[in-house]
């Protein structure tokens, strides 16, 4: 069984236990043993284990892990210390600097955001190496689905930051209104000059919090 180690253990034990999550685990134990995927096995549900439900404050969505050789550890568009940023990931600090004047890090791991309640989400967890895609309509999408929902009953408003139509596709599921959802494009180098550059998300986000009473993000990976 998984086991995540903070408040989602209970709120999924049900799905984790349903017919639907054991066809997808079959569906991964078969991956796993055949093809190489990313994350490792141990890492799929990291943006779980390191952002609680009761803790999650801010949801940046993505589409599936990153592909290549040592860069997906399970949160979105995050890479581990001494992995080269990818383009998606520099427009994105490109974006905060312009927001808030951060400068760039000199790394691509964002734990310190996920430490401060911003859940890394993708919206399938998992991929076969150099396939994008590849594990996208095998019941990943149910399981998101259904964290969003939990998120979406959840007392505590939450700032959802929809980047691209892989998430953007999740925003029906966010109907309380006391959350709030952004969307942009997504910060892809293919789609980031249509919209996604100047969104000021970052800046939008700590706003609302504050004004909701909640501690801002500190967005700087360098502290």
């Amino acid at each position: 069984m998984v086991h995540i180690g903070n408040d989602w253990d209970d709120l999924l034990a049900d799905y984790f236990a349903s017919e639907q999550y054991q066809a997808l685990r079959r569906f991964l134990a078969e991956e796993y043993r055949t093809h190489t995927i990313y994350p490792n096995m141990y890492d799929i549900f990291n943006a779980l284990k390191y952002t609680s439900f009761a803790d999650t404050k801010v949801v940046i969505i993505g589409q599936d892990p990153y592909h290549g050789p040592g860069q997906a550890h399970g949160l979105c568009f995050s890479v581990k210390r001494g992995i080269e940023p990818p383009p998606s990931l520099k427009n994105i600090f490109q974006e905060l600097h312009e927001d808030l004047g951060i400068q760039p890090p000199n790394h691509g791991e964002l734990t310190a955001w996920a430490r401060q309640g911003v859940l890394l989400l993708n919206t399938v967890l998992t991929v076969r190496e150099h396939m994008p895609n590849s594990h996208k309509g095998h019941g990943w999408e149910a399981f998101t689905d259904r964290v969003i929902e939990l998120l979406n009953g959840k007392q505590t408003p939450i700032v959802f930051l929809l980047w691209g139509a892989n998430a953007r596709n999740k925003a029906k599921i966010v109907t309380n209104p006391i959350h709030i959802k952004l969307e942009a494009p997504h910060p892809s180098p293919l789609s980031a000059y249509n919209g996604f550059f100047g969104c000021r998300h970052f800046s939008k986000a700590n706003a609302w919090l504050q004004k909701t009473g909640q501690e801002p993000i500190d967005w700087n990976l360098d502290r």
